[in-house]
């Protein structure tokens, strides 16, 4: 597998199909996903939403490479990433991910300056380069004046603005979002969604989130409902979002 080879725009981003995946054995066993398909367009903000302890995380990892299904085909920007060998899909990762969690995930003893670079650092570029682009990232957040500070001394809708500044950094084609906002208050939330928003329009990136946070669902352009392991619902548009949850 090549991660750089280029992929025709008219294939979906992410593609999963009959993905079987379970953790335990004999009578203790646990079916996470049963036969489960998805799929995630370029350049859209796909929400994945459903009850605590539906699949949600583990088809987000599925997806993202760091778990491998019991069965099915995980195809993202054109590889095939079941079939792939371990050092292959890392090196996808590094290439072609971004990562946002809800519980940020920063490096204390490094500044924010230096978190930010780290994606580039494991790439090879060199530390003069990596830390120039970061500075670059941070300020499109609206962080260029904090670029020395260690994470301990922002806040948390700071530290968020980091992690997604983190995740941007080596410009990867799909960023994959765990709870980003549930620690966040309103405002917050909404700075950060502004952000993601503006990464999905921006050269076609796919955005795919997973929450349970009903203040965010305005900002989906599609979402795809869980329950025991399946795609319970696919909700196709903001319109059909906005029927179906008519409070967020």
């Amino acid at each position: 597998m090549n991660p750089d080879s280029i992929v025709p725009d008219v294939l979906p981003a992410v593609l999963l199909t009959g993905i079987e995946k379970s953790f335990g054995t004999g009578s203790s066993i646990t079916r996470a996903l049963r036969h489960t398909d998805f799929e995630a367009r370029r350049g859209e903000m796909l929400f994945l939403v459903g009850p605590s302890g539906c699949g949600k995380t583990t088809l987000l990892s599925i997806l993202a490479g760091t778990l491998r299904p019991d069965a099915g085909e995980v195809v993202v920007y054109g590889h095939d990433l079941h079939a792939a060998s371990e050092s292959e899909r890392t090196a996808f990762r590094t290439r072609h991910l971004g990562f946002i969690f809800q519980q940020f995930n920063l490096i204390p003893s490094l500044s924010i300056v230096e978190n930010v670079s780290v994606p580039l650092v494991i790439q090879g570029k060199k530390r003069r380069e990596a830390e120039g682009r970061a500075a670059d990232a941070l300020d499109r957040v609206g962080l260029g004046d904090r670029l020395h500070e260690r994470p301990g001394k922002l806040s948390g809708g700071q530290q968020q603005r980091v992690a997604i500044a983190r995740a941007l950094v080596h410009d990867p084609p799909l960023i994959v979002c765990d709870e980003p906002t549930s620690a966040l208050d309103r405002e917050n939330g909404r700075r950060v969604m502004e952000i993601l928003r503006d990464a999905a329009d921006e050269r076609g990136r796919t955005v795919i989130i997973v929450t349970h946070d009903p203040r965010i669902y305005s900002y989906a352009d599609r979402m795809a409902e869980m329950e025991d392991g399946r795609i319970s619902r696919l909700l196709d548009s903001p319109a059909a979002i906005a029927t179906a949850h008519p409070d967020t």
